[in-house]
């Protein structure tokens, strides 16, 4: 056979196997001796017989895997032992709980408060600079709204027997929106239950809380729950706690002349004693109705200062030497449930002075002197639309 014909042969066979798929690589094998001449090769081509095949894929362009050698010797495991970190380890992100840490810090303030009004409430209670006070009978009503009002009342002494009270005051906190606050002047000709007429101011001497209680309801329907008698010796503690630096307040007038601390016209800090002498204050042509003026500007900026944080922190320390000096029945209950209310202060106080504007006017009494004879009526109208609405 001619070289020629032995390609063609070679030719011919190769045409009969399948072509290689895409992606796959395809491997024959025949078992042929290498080194066979060409005469013994024509010997054996009358039945040409299909060789085995093998075949094998692999994934196109794709590296084979490296067999590595990860044989462990067994150890026992250390559960203290710090694992390395892996770097291409993915830990899931911790979700943070803004509830749980807004809670704790609640929860912390709330314990500080508490401690600290403890504190102070102790340190009253055991001051014997201030003489004791005994809680007065006081048979408080609600309102026929459902509020519970509370009458302040400024005392020039201690004790429950002697002195008039010099402001009488009606705080509503349990209302809608801002807390309200009512202020009467003492001059007011009016009849005092059981004593007859006279000045407002007479009904606490004649018979303490409870009686300037029935004087109010009497002459202008309000009613009131509670009550809380501050004298001046706790209302000068009271401001020194809760402002060691004073309390800042815009002068009226110089009043430098009249009293023992000097009070210039202007913006100024006031300590306890001069901030009393400055709300206290009525020798000029206003009178009564400057001093009424004077002693809610000074509840304002009371309240409008605590919003410092630093006197919040003092704060519930302050008040709790305020809550120890005080003459009160109010249930710790009732201040703690109306909390928030009270807060409001804090935002401003919606005010209201009795007499009202046009309602009164100047008469010489025999036995209380100059006084203010008012209309009961008009000033019932004013006061309920006030605390009402």
């Amino acid at each position: 056979m001619s070289r020629m014909d032995k390609y063609k042969d070679i030719h011919k066979e190769s045409q009969k196997e399948e072509k290689q798929p895409f992606g796959f690589r395809r491997e024959i094998k025949k078992n042929t001796q290498k080194n066979q001449s060409s005469s013994e090769r024509d010997a054996t081509t009358e039945r040409y017989e299909e060789p085995e095949e093998k075949f094998y894929y692999q994934e196109y362009d794709q590296k084979p895997e490296k067999k590595r050698f990860n044989f462990k010797f067994p150890s026992v495991k250390n559960p203290f032992k710090r694992r390395a970190k892996n770097p291409y380890e993915q830990k899931p992100r911790r979700k943070r709980s803004w509830r749980r840490i807004l809670l704790m810090i609640l929860v912390v303030l709330l314990g500080f408060s508490v401690i600290s009004f403890g504190v102070g409430n102790f340190a009253a209670k055991h001051d014997s600079s201030m003489p004791k006070i005994e809680t007065q009978e006081f048979n408080g009503v609600e309102s026929s709204n459902g509020t519970k009002n509370i009458l302040l009342l400024g005392s020039d002494t201690r004790d429950n027997i002697s002195g008039r009270s010099d402001s009488m005051m009606v705080l509503q906190v349990d209302g809608h929106g801002k807390p309200k606050l009512v202020s009467f002047m003492r001059d007011m000709y009016v009849n005092i239950p059981g004593v007859g007429e006279n000045k407002l101011n007479a009904a606490y001497a004649y018979g303490g809380a409870d009686l300037v209680r029935q004087t109010l309801k009497d002459n202008f329907g309000i009613d009131c729950r509670y009550y809380a008698m501050v004298d001046f010796q706790t209302f000068e503690k009271g401001v020194d706690a809760l402002f060691p630096r004073g309390v800042q307040i815009d002068s009226e007038k110089d009043m430098s002349s009249y009293i023992d601390q000097p009070i210039s016209k202007g913006p100024q800090r006031m300590n306890g004693h001069t901030l009393l002498n400055y709300a206290r204050f009525r020798m000029d042509e206003e009178g009564d109705f400057g001093r009424v003026r004077r002693q809610q500007q000074v509840m304002q900026s009371v309240f409008s200062q605590l919003k410092n944080p630093l006197v919040l922190l003092r704060g519930p320390y302050a008040a709790g030497k305020i809550w120890g000096y005080l003459s009160t029945d109010m249930p710790n209950t009732f201040v703690l449930g109306n909390f928030f209310n009270f807060a409001k202060a804090v935002g401003g106080i919606e005010r209201l002075t009795l007499p009202a504007d046009g309602s009164w006017s100047y008469i010489d009494t025999a036995n209380a002197g100059s006084a203010l004879a008012v209309d009961t009526n008009q000033n019932t109208q004013a006061v309920q639309a006030f605390l009402d609405k």
